[in-house]
This record gives structure tokens, sequence and C-alpha cells, in this order.
């Protein structure tokens, strides 16, 4: 294993870790006497291959059903002096609220302190104002780190480039104090945040990436077009390596819900000193491959001039639209393509805005299209939208938090 320094924590960081929102039991909490057995083995199992691998740093967080509940079995029973345990837990509008949730979750862990604590989904401006307005849950967190709760603070996001920022460039009043790392989205097929990550680092911040394998392509099943394109990495490979060719990116999420979810992202580790020249033919293809499929003027999903999503007639989420449009197109990730848009509508500030369902689109097309026609793309914009729903449109999405 390789490690980082995680920013200002002072951390060794392994450059992966283990993520715990595929291998538990359930979404729903429920009491370990309900657990089922072999779910608990499979867990364990887990974890002990994770650190087999020396992947030391095991996260969760309290909305992820019973996971921190069953991860607490196995921790009780290693030694806790060579874990990295990070929990999160979500922001309320009630800051007591906020803490009795995250005395709760450290009662599942069966731990007194986590090493890190996150703030769980400061995605949009209600919710950043509950963690940093004067008395809120930024303070709060501050008063568990002093009881001895967690070592160092910080938050995740599903966010807007602007609010991850706005959060990253927080200071305490009184203290100035701020947010130690961030977790938040960023790989190959989506670099928005890229302004984020230079300003964390800026701040001398952790930054773990979320969800690269899944959100970041569906990768643990690719077509056979991503593969060819890929070769000789497994695009699981490729992606991490894509990474953690910066330096300032100190660890990805592994969401492993089997002990041999590792093996494609252990087979970066030889590779990482070598990545420029193994990621170069690769990155090529692609390259060729997308400019060869998608129109010059398309290329960007987050450079079409549009404004924030709730500023669009009906919500609709037309950069990203755009995006599963292309890569459907350049990549053949038509199911990837499938299993986002379809969550649109449904995932609320997780994957806010809506797609283009007829029901959608046809109330607001007056103002849309009067929208699009201030736009360099604009001509294609509404063709784009009732291709791209023919396409990509099938049964509804929930996120996985709200499954049974």
């Amino acid at each position: 294993m390789q490690y980082r320094r995680f920013g200002r924590t002072g951390l060794s960081m392994p450059v992966f870790s283990c993520g715990g929102m595929r291998y538990q039991d359930g979404w729903k909490d429920k009491p370990l006497a309900e657990i089922d057995g072999a779910n608990q083995a499979n867990l364990e199992a887990t974890i002990h291959r994770s650190l087999e691998a020396g992947i030391n740093h095991i996260e969760t967080a309290r909305g992820y059903g019973c996971s921190e509940r069953q991860l607490g079995q196995v921790l009780s029973k290693l030694p806790r002096e060579k874990l990295i345990v990070q929990t999160k837990v979500s922001p309320e509008a009630d800051p007591e609220e906020f803490h009795a949730n995250v005395l709760d979750s450290m009662e599942r862990l069966q731990l007194e302190q986590v090493d890190l604590f996150a703030i769980h989904g400061i995605n949009n401006e209600e919710k950043l104002d509950w963690t940093i307005r004067p008395g809120g849950c930024f303070e709060m967190a501050q008063r568990l780190r002093r009881e001895g709760r967690c070592r160092f603070i910080g938050f995740s996001t599903h966010g807007s480039v602007k609010v991850i920022n706005r959060a990253i460039e927080y200071g305490e009043p009184r203290t100035g104090e701020g947010f130690d790392y961030v977790n938040l989205h960023w790989y190959y097929i989506y670099r928005e945040t890229t302004p984020c990550i230079e300003a964390a680092t800026a701040r001398d911040m952790g930054v773990f990436i979320i969800s690269p394998t899944d959100k970041g392509g569906k990768l643990y099943s690719p077509p056979e077009l991503l593969r060819e394109l890929c070769a000789p990495l497994h695009p699981i490979t490729f992606n991490d390596l894509f990474c953690l060719l910066h330096g300032n990116i100190h660890t990805l999420s592994v969401g492993a819900a089997r002990p041999s979810d590792f093996e494609e992202h252990l087979d970066a580790l030889p590779l990482l000193d070598e990545a420029p020249k193994v990621l170069e033919p690769v990155l090529e293809r692609l390259k060729s491959r997308y400019e060869e499929m998608i129109e010059p003027e398309l290329r960007d999903p987050w450079g079409l001039g549009l404004p924030p999503i709730a500023e669009i007639p009906g919500g609709i989420n037309v950069g990203r639209i755009v995006q599963l449009r292309n890569l459907a197109k350049a990549f053949d990730m038509t199911e990837y393509g499938k299993f986002r848009y379809n969550l649109l509508g449904n995932a609320a500030d997780w994957f806010p805005g809506n797609n283009a369902s007829p029901d959608r689109l046809d109330p607001v097309r007056p103002r849309l299209e009067a929208l699009f026609s201030k736009l360099p793309a604009g001509p294609q914009l509404m063709k784009i939208l009732e291709e791209t729903h023919e396409l990509l449109a099938d049964q509804e999405q929930k996120r996985l938090s709200e499954s049974e």
C-alpha cells in the first residue's frame, strides 16, 4: 500500500479507503439480532481483506443503514491504534439533534472516538447554513472534538462548486477554525469540482474522493468499448491512476461489497510511479474517441453557459443530461446513463434537478427555448434533451439510502 499525508491532519492515509455503504445488511437500521449472519460474516471478511492490503482507513456513515452497527462488531475486535476510522452524520436545523445523532453513531460503532468526523451531505445553501451559522453544527462538532469524540472535522458533499467552496473557505469567527478535510466527487468523467480541490489544497485540507467506481461510471461492469479503450488496464485501474496522478488527491473510496472488490484497485499500486507513461496512450484513445463522437460545442457540459439548476425552467439538469448523453454516445456508457438519468427528480440535493421527461419538459418548453437561444449550443439543446430521454428513460431510480 502507498500512503499520503492527509493534509493538515498529518494522518498517513492509504491511497485507497474502505467505504462502508455497500456491504451492510440493509439501508434501514436494525437490531443486531435481526442482521443476517452471512452478511455479517461477509462484512467482517471484507474488513479483514482491507487491512491485509494495508487499507486501514475504514469509512462509514450514520445514513448507511446498519453499516455503523455492523462495523462496530468488527472494530471492537481490532487494535484501535492501527485504524483510521471515519463516520459521517448529516447536519440538522437543531444542533442538539445533530449532537444526539453523533453520540448514537458512536454507540453503534462501539467507539469513544473517531479519527475523522464529517458533517454529511453539505449539498445546498440550507444545509451549509445549518452547519456554519453561529451555534450551528460546526460549532457542535468543535464541542465534540473538545470532549474527545473526534480528532479532525471535515465535510462530505454532492453540492455545487459554489456551495463546496463556501464550506472550504469557512472559518469559525471566534477561533478561525475551519474544516480539516473534504469528501467530494472528482474522477475521469466528472471534473467540475477541480476548483474545489485547488481551494482545499491551498488550505492544506485532506482530499477524499467519493465513489470513483460507482458514480464514476459503474466501472465494476463497464461496457466492452470502454474496456477496449482502457486496455491493458481495467477501467477501474485506469480511473484510480487518473485520480491518484494528482498529488493533492489523497485517497479514493473503495465501496467494497465483498472481499474481492479490492483487486482491480490494488492493481494500480505497482503502476503509480509510472502513471503518466501508463496513462498516456489510454488518455489519447479516450480523448480521440470523445472528440470524434461529440460536437465541439457540447464537449464540456459544464461550460454551456447555463444558469444554476434552480434558475433553469422546470429545474431540468441540462448540463448533467448532456454529460450522460455524451458518455453514452462516445463510450457506450448507456447503462450508467440510465442509472443516473432516472435518478434525476428522485434524489433531492444528493443528485439535484429533473430529467427531461415530456411531463417536465413540455410545460416549460417556451421558457427553455428562450434560455437556449442565448447560448452557443442553444439550437441543439432542445433536441438533445428529447433524444437523451428517449435513449436513457427507464424505471425511476431511488437513492440507495431510500431502498429497502
